[in-house]
């Protein structure tokens, strides 16, 4: 199923002066994701590194969020599929999540304009930039392993790559929240500013880049990622396997009634 950026409702996508923004634009929910949106994601990506006159991207949230993750709610207790129909659909072959592989793939350099909490997969889309820019309301944490599940292919790729194997095998193993200061002392992010001149200074980066040639910038981003990463497909099909595995265990359904309860989760290891 292709979506036009004209059919977005979870997501808005503009192009001016050779740079597309795309933001997560559910803000009652704090930007969290439900298929449709994820499906969103993808397509702007790909619309944005279709398009000829793209030369860079910005993503952001709407305030007060940039992303709080899956909407925990709508995915995995029952509405709209449910989590026992994610399991009854798996895949006989596990294929990476197509929004992340969208956003990994993108012709054009990518800059995350974290505004906000960026948790769960929202941590996942801020780490498939090339570059994040934080403002100081920003938080980051890979919830994942909280409700018994691991993460997606940006926290086993991408994530070690930036801030070191150790440190994100800390970030990982506890789903510790960190602030906008110390993803800035780890490496994280490049620059933490005042909330309010976030997209000013994202903007002013994206235009810096999209004055280069666009045929060097599409080389450039392609060089990084040979020699800074590993195989994204490998890696995320891995990861997906690993998820529909977890999705049936008692672990992870603690790991969700405790959330929704708001309480810390007791796991059991089965």
């Amino acid at each position: 199923m292709t979506i036009a950026p004209s059919e977005f409702t979870c997501t808005l996508y503009a192009v001016a002066d050779h740079i597309a923004t795309i933001t997560l634009n559910r803000p009652e929910r704090r930007n969290a994701l439900n298929p449709r949106a994820y499906a969103e994601i993808e397509w702007a990506f790909k619309a944005a590194s279709a398009d000829p006159d793209v030369r860079c991207v910005v993503v952001t949230g709407a305030d007060p969020a940039f992303c709080s993750g899956e909407d925990v709610k709508e995915m995995m207790t029952g509405e709209g599929g449910g989590q026992q129909a994610r399991v009854a659909q798996a895949p006989v072959r596990y294929q990476p999540t197509p929004a992340a592989m969208a956003a990994l793939e993108c012709e054009k350099p990518v800059i995350a304009a974290v505004n906000g909490s960026a948790v769960g997969w929202g941590m996942e889309l801020a780490l498939y930039a090339d570059i994040r820019i934080a403002s100081e309301k920003a938080k980051f944490a890979e919830l994942f392993i909280k409700r018994g599940l691991i993460c997606d292919v940006g926290g086993l790729l991408r994530l070690p790559a930036i801030v070191g194997p150790a440190k994100a095998a800390e970030l990982l193993f506890t789903g510790d929240v960190i602030e906008a200061d110390e993803a800035l002392r780890i490496g994280l992010v490049t620059e933490v500013c005042a909330h309010e001149a976030l997209m000013d200074r994202a903007m002013t980066l994206a235009r810096r880049i999209a004055a280069n040639s666009p045929l060097a910038l599409r080389y450039m981003k392609q060089g990084l990622a040979k020699t800074s990463y590993g195989d994204p497909r490998e890696v995320g099909g891995w990861a997906i396997e690993i998820i529909y595995r977890l999705f049936q265990t008692e672990d992870h359904r603690e790991g969700v009634r405790s959330f929704l309860e708001k309480r810390e989760p007791v796991f059991v290891g089965r």
